[in-house]
């Protein structure tokens, strides 16, 4: 991605979830992905598609299941 298509992309997502805290990082090598974060934590990597002329982008956000809170009163699948 260009460094255009990177601020493209992140105004978008900053105007979009109303966070001006998104941030994207562009890759230290080549063909490296385009890792996410809001503020100091990641959250994800971007990718950039290109099919018949059309360019989109999709954001893969990753969640550990130990970040994620315990929730009392709720099944799990892992209790």
């Amino acid at each position: 991605m260009t460094p255009i298509e990177i601020a493209r992309v992140e105004d978008y997502l900053r105007a979009t979830f109303g966070n001006p805290k998104i941030r994207i990082e562009p890759p230290k090598k080549r063909g490296a992905p385009i890792e996410v974060s809001i503020g100091d934590e990641f959250i994800g990597v971007l990718h950039r598609d290109e099919d018949e002329g059309e360019v989109s982008y999709s954001l893969t956000v990753s969640i550990l299941d130990e970040d994620l809170p315990n929730i009392v009163g709720v099944k799990t699948r892992h209790a």
